[in-house]
């Protein structure tokens, strides 16, 4: 079976991929960008499956589908419920909201093995009307512990202003000011955080929305960041980022 991946964000896709090997699934490429996956699908041939984030860095995936005519199955991935029927008018198999569960990982694959394998995928609306209900209760983390001595402190997310890596360290900075040391990476963090609340705007920094307190622009057609309550380093939202922050943003 020939799949590939098409996700913006590096560290999602690589994790994708390693579920994926422990599904006995292999993935042939993976791909970045709405133009970088219109050039290689244009002078390749077309997967069987595709595992496709909606919001790429450089616009929306559908708009691959304006200059392809994808002959692939696709299985969407995304934060955001509100592409999900467009998504399903397309060829897709499935439809999986962020962070990606394993067991609904492994349905999908099946239920691609099982119907769309030697067939034109076909949809079934009471289907998609009942796997997006589903997903839309989809919870995320509200609290977060940090030992401190010999004490274990917990934090509210609401508390929360920012996350970030530092001396191979992922801390929380709350309200009051004060940062703790996460037992966790900030790659695997992001999957816990719900994105309408929080967004990674670079490799080191994932900010909250109700924390940031001003936005200016910044050199190379970048944005900084001030937030109400931590000021230690500069936050700066790297150029790849600053169209997909605008849209958070609105």
């Amino acid at each position: 079976m020939s799949v590939i991946i098409i996700e913006d964000e590096k560290p999602s896709a690589r994790r994708l991929q390693r579920m994926l090997l422990e599904l006995d699934t292999t993935v042939d490429v993976m791909l970045h960008s709405v133009e970088e996956s219109i050039e290689w699908l244009c002078n390749n041939p077309h997967p069987q499956l595709i595992f496709l984030d909606i919001q790429l860095s450089d616009g929306l995936s559908f708009e691959i589908f304006d200059v392809v005519d994808l002959k692939s199955a696709i299985v969407f991935t995304t934060a955001y419920d509100e592409y999900a029927l467009k998504a399903f008018k397309l060829n897709s198999v499935d439809y999986l909201l962020k962070p990606i569960d394993e067991d609904d990982l492994a349905n999908a694959l099946q239920k691609f093995k099982d119907n769309f394998k030697t067939t034109e995928p076909t949809l079934d609306l009471l289907e998609i009307k009942s796997i997006i209900e589903g997903r839309s209760s989809k919870t995320y983390k509200s609290r977060f512990t940090s030992k401190v001595g010999q004490h274990i402190k917990v934090f509210h997310i609401q508390d929360m202003d920012c996350f970030y890596s530092e001396n191979k360290g992922t801390y929380l900075h709350n309200n009051n000011n004060r940062s703790y040391l996460l037992d966790t990476k900030l790659e695997d963090l992001e999957e816990d955080l719900d994105p309408k609340e929080f967004f990674r705007v670079s490799r080191k920094f994932i900010v909250s929305f109700k924390a940031i307190d001003d936005i200016i622009s910044y050199s190379n057609s970048r944005l900084k960041i001030k937030l109400k309550h931590y000021d230690e380093q500069e936050i700066i939202v790297s150029r790849e980022r600053v169209k997909e922050f605008k849209a958070w943003l609105e």
